[in-house]
């Protein structure tokens, strides 16, 4: 069914294949390129698997010295603060960041000219830009998030919990602060993040093995134009981790992760949401539009951890994924809207199809049994994974070619030989804040940014080594294939494409 591989992304495909031993410890190194000098301090919020993994990265391609790089964090991540500060020779601070106190805390750690690095969760995003922003201090996120709670209040609606709700505060705070303020780079990890910089690469590619002669675009509507030209209908972030311990594996009661488990848990539980195309003809019955903003997205009146879809990778092919739901849903198919005067004529459905290791699949089922009481035990696995791989790209639906796939196949074994402490899943995200962090420094007075407002080839190049293998794969794989093999289903055979399809009923 597979065809072979087709237009790969070469740069970074051929610096992967030549890459140097840059650390005697760890053969495959990418060198120690120092990307950017960088005259102030940064304050790094949070020091769990992202954190520690960051670290590494920022010390080694960042020019600047060590002692004036802190870490911040919650006493329960002290003993990784201490022993990063014995190692690196960076400095660590105690304490938490409340919503009712990070503008006491923050004010004698920032001056004007130095960055802050957020890799916490349960942070107010949108209040930490705006501090930034005030104070002339750079900043980056993996992920726009409420204080703590504002997942779960129950006094609010699913759309005001939403993902689209957080996005649509920042924005307004975007338009607030300007487009000349100091850079927040928002939401620039793994996915959210890096994925939308495939994105580009994969139309390109597309677009060039489909005949399709084009230019690359350089703005917005150029980008959303090709996408339209190629006939793109929809775009799953498609995700299958296959890491496990053999030697440890989930108990009862437990929740295992190969990332944070208390933001797969947050994340899980908020609706599930997408952002929704133009060529859909079946809204769901369990579906809302938002009532304010974009309009670019809806949601689902049921979390995003019991709602599954259809989905595909080249290792694992065809599979079921959670739709969980993420910032990329929401921007990507925002970023790629095409509008004539107020009348929107095109845009992709996007979403998450998440499959996350195995006892991560457990944990969920676990926990959705529960309704929704959390484990009392929790478990991120990093040093104890024995193998497998995060397949992590965007799988590109609806052009003449059928579906494309474009992404990382990060190996354990590959991503512990191009850098310390990270796994497969956590060095996509913290290669991609590098990048993010070092695209900020670069360009200082961009305002709020999102992903897909970055320089896409600039982070290719910087977090791409660190991805390997990346690679883009043709099917011919469909949601209706082999369907309809044991029962009768209710489906659209006039466009596979369409969401009602994809979706697990």
């Amino acid at each position: 069914m597979d065809r072979p591989d087709s237009g790969l992304d070469a740069a970074v495909l051929e610096q992967a294949a030549r890459l140097p031993n840059g650390n005697s410890d760890l053969p495959g190194a990418p060198p120690a390129t120092k990307y950017v000098k960088f005259e102030g301090n940064l304050l790094m919020v949070g020091f769990g698997s992202i954190g520690q993994g960051t670290l590494p990265l920022v010390i080694k391609h960042i020019d600047m010295p060590a002692n004036k790089i802190t870490i911040f964090t919650p006493e329960d991540r002290g003993a990784e603060a201490k022993a990063a500060s014995e190692r690196y020779g960076v400095n660590y601070k105690i304490g938490s960041l409340l919503k009712d106190n990070y503008a006491e805390v923050l004010e004698p750690l920032l001056k004007a000219g130095d960055y802050l690095l957020n890799l916490s969760v349960d942070t107010g995003s949108c209040d930490l830009m705006q501090f930034c922003s005030e104070h002339e201090v750079l900043y980056l996120d993996t992920v726009v998030e409420p204080w703590l709670g504002g997942y779960t209040d129950s006094s609010l609606t699913p759309s005001q919990r939403s993902n689209y709700a957080q996005r649509e505060e920042m924005l307004a705070l975007r338009a607030k602060l300007g487009p000349d303020a100091p850079t927040a780079v928002t939401t620039h990890g793994a996915n959210p993040g890096l994925v939308s910089h495939f994105v580009k690469q994969a139309l390109l590619n597309i677009a060039k093995d489909t005949g399709v002669e084009v230019e690359k675009p350089t703005t917005r509507d150029g980008w959303g134009a090709l996408a339209q030209q190629l006939g793109i209908k929809t775009i799953h972030i498609a995700e299958r981790d296959t890491q496990v311990c053999q030697t440890q594996p989930k108990k009862p009661g437990e929740f295992v992760n190969t990332w944070s488990v208390d933001g797969f848990i947050s994340e899980g539980c908020q609706p599930a949401e997408l952002g929704w195309g133009t060529h859909e003809k079946n809204f769901p019955a369990d579906g809302e539009h938002h009532k304010f903003g974009t309009d670019a997205a809806i949601f689902l009146n049921r979390p995003g951890c019991t709602t599954k879809v259809r989905t595909w990778t080249p290792t694992e092919g065809p599979f079921h994924g959670f739709l969980v739901t993420h910032n990329e849903s929401i921007s990507i198919a925002d970023f790629f809207t095409v509008r004539e005067g107020d009348k929107v004529v095109y845009r992709p459905t996007v979403h998450y199809a998440y499959h996350p290791c195995d006892d991560a699949v457990l944990s969920m089922h676990e926990l959705a049994g529960k309704n929704f009481v959390e484990q009392k035990e929790k478990r991120l696995m990093v040093d104890e994974i024995t193998e497998g791989i995060d397949e992590l790209g965007v799988l590109l639906c609806g052009h003449a070619k059928g579906a494309y796939w474009y992404g990382s196949q990060l190996e354990i074994q590959q991503s512990r030989k191009l850098i310390e402490h990270n796994s497969a899943t956590s060095l996509q995200v913290t290669a991609s804040a590098l990048a993010g962090v070092i695209w900020a420094m670069e360009n200082p007075r961009r305002g709020i940014v999102e992903p897909d407002h970055v320089d896409w080839e600039r982070v290719l190049e910087i977090a791409g080594p660190y991805c390997v293998p990346v690679v883009g794969k043709y099917t011919d794989w469909n949601p209706l294939v082999d369907r309809e093999t044991l029962f009768a289903e209710d489906l659209d055979k006039t466009d596979v494409w369409q969401f009602k399809n994809f979706r697990v009923v």
